[in-house]
């Protein structure tokens, strides 16, 4: 298990859907951006499949979800772009022009380090994690390669290392304190239209304060769980990929 990578100058989190990074690597885009890490953000789908709410006003979810990412970056202390290729919650796909969009952000932005799903984690459910992590994955080799894609008229690049979140088999562990934790979590909350489905809290409970205090506790004993695996308090465990 290794620990810590030297503070990039730069990195890049492509997700799914609005809230993933924040559930992923929050806390270690906090400590990254806390030392002057450019962190960058680049969501996958719309989010518009993203409540309980069976007749939902989608193109208001849509604005609000891309809100509330703007919102989760800041509170993590992200000063890079947060980019959004729009495709419909639910029906990504990992074909060659969402490739091509992916290596084009990756080359636009120059990442250090790029973080994103693990697309080989066992018995994943959702579609969208599966097919962003293999979109990171491929995007990385699309974007270093200037073969891929010449007509983007990008030079290529190449980052020092891919860390893959949600790992299926994690060798590396980024150590984090309380100050990401409380970033992490505000970042989170910042997604308000997904307390309810995703986290358990609903502001119209009499029960608020301890749904949230239990929410709170869960992402603290992953923290800890992931931690435990290189000897920390607290941490986030990826797989690192650090030949590209």
């Amino acid at each position: 298990m290794q620990r810590d990578l030297p503070m990039p100058a730069s990195a890049l989190a492509i997700a799914a859907h609005p809230d993933d990074v924040e559930f992923g690597a929050g806390a270690t885009l906090a400590k990254w951006a806390a030392t002057g890490c450019v962190v960058h953000h680049l969501v996958c789908t719309d989010g518009s499949k993203g409540t309980w709410d069976p007749d939902p006003d989608l193109a208001a979810l849509v604005a609000q979800r891309q809100e509330e990412q703007r919102a989760a970056a800041k509170a993590l202390g992200a000063t890079g772009e947060v980019v959004f290729l729009g495709w419909p919650d639910g029906e990504l796909d990992a074909g060659v022009r969402q490739r091509w969009q992916v290596a084009y952000w990756i080359r636009r932005l120059t990442p250090e380090v790029v973080l994103g799903h693990d697309p080989w984690k066992r018995y994943r459910l959702h579609p969208d994690h599966r097919h962003a992590g293999f979109l990171t994955v491929d995007g990385v080799v699309a974007a270093r390669d200037p073969h891929f894609f010449p007509e983007q008229a990008i030079a290529h690049h190449r980052p020092s290392a891919l860390l893959l979140f949600e790992a299926d088999e994690p060798d590396h562990v980024e150590a984090v304190g309380e100050a990401e934790v409380e970033r992490k979590l505000a970042a989170l909350e910042s997604h308000r239209s997904q307390l309810v489905s995703t986290m358990h809290i609903d502001a119209s409970s009499p029960d608020h304060d301890a749904q949230r205090e239990a929410f709170r506790a869960r992402v603290r004993d992953r923290l800890a769980e992931h931690g435990a695996l290189a000897g920390v308090p607290l941490g986030e465990a990826f797989k690192a990929i650090t030949k590209l």
